[in-house]
């Protein structure tokens, strides 16, 4: 399959997305981690300017932010922006880590590096049935476009497939804001607030795997069930590609990987998993490469995968 990961750029402890990555043998901090994968790079702000007939003139109230080593153009912000180099971003969890409560797993950039992220696994995975596993990850970010600060999402991947299952559930899709504190007091009362949210919602997020996976379905019900997850309503005309998509998602939710085994074959669980079978091995994405983890972690791949979610939580609510 194609993946949006550099190897180049990317570290892990184990198995890293999709079998890319540099192994380490043992936890380590954020700072060796970002290290590790190369993205120690410092970012600085800049003014901008505009070339006219009487000369340059620099924009008021914007600055663009650049790599400093070879200039590339992150992004272009307000004057106040407040930069927060990669070296230090995740400093904050490193508590977390070093009481066994989590390990940092993988690591890596999107597009320039205006966007980084780390991925941390927390132990006691998710069994749903038999040899069906989901581990438990934080998806922890970082960008210098001005799009977003720091952010946590909850990312659980299925093992025999290597699915993200993204799942905001109760929370905003948009991610978890993060403060960035100064102190080492704040810096672990905000890792100790980030943890709590984690285990809470890992907590339901496991409870309502589990139902999904005794929910069975009818073919029918398998059927409105895409209907509703693509967006297709009632004695609509239908195109050509949102068929062969929904051929494609029948087609996974029977023989997708782990959604043939006997014990969850035909039940809520098998459907959503060939949605983020689907997002994460066969969907396309413009831009090819570039733009693929970006839409599987946090775009319109994600989306997807949470409104299958949705709609598999209301069969068994």
């Amino acid at each position: 399959m194609s993946h949006n990961i550099n190897e180049n750029r990317m570290f892990c402890v184990g198995k890293a997305w999709h079998n890319v990555g540099v192994r380490v043998e043992n936890a380590v901090t954020s700072r060796e981690a970002i290290e590790l994968a190369r993205l120690d790079y410092q970012v600085k702000l800049t003014d901008i300017y505009v070339k006219t007939e009487q000369g340059e003139i620099i924009v008021d109230g914007k600055k663009a932010t650049i790599r400093t080593a070879n200039y590339q153009v992150l992004g272009v912000v307000g004057n106040r922006y407040n930069i927060v180099q990669n070296i230090e971003a995740f400093e904050f969890f490193d508590s977390v880590v070093k009481t066994g409560e989590a390990i940092y797993h993988s690591a890596g950039a999107l597009g320039n590096g205006e966007r980084i992220w780390i991925l941390a696994k927390l132990p006691n995975d998710i069994i749903v049935f038999d040899r069906d596993i989901v581990n438990k990850y934080l998806l922890l970010t970082n960008s210098h476009d001005g799009a977003s600060a720091l952010k946590m999402y909850f990312t659980p991947i299925r093992v025999v497939c290597q699915n993200t299952l993204n799942a905001s559930l109760t929370h905003a899709k948009d991610g978890i804001s993060i403060r960035h504190t100064a102190s080492v007091k704040s810096k672990i009362e905000e890792a100790r607030r980030i943890l709590g949210l984690a285990l809470n919602f890992y907590e339901k997020f496991e409870s309502n795997v589990k139902l999904l996976a005794t929910r069975n379905m009818t073919s029918q019900e398998i059927d409105e069930y895409f209907d509703r997850v693509l967006g297709i309503k009632e004695n609509q005309e239908v195109s050509t590609r949102t068929e062969n998509v929904k051929k494609e998602l029948k087609y996974l939710q029977k023989f997708g990987k782990g959604n043939n085994v006997e014990g969850i074959k035909n039940t809520a669980w098998t459907v959503y998993n060939a949605v983020t079978e689907y997002v994460d091995y066969y969907r396309t994405v413009k831009g090819g490469l570039k733009n693929r983890i970006n839409s599987i972690v946090l775009g319109s791949g994600a989306r997807l995968k949470e409104k299958a979610l949705e709609e598999a939580l209301i069969l068994v609510k």
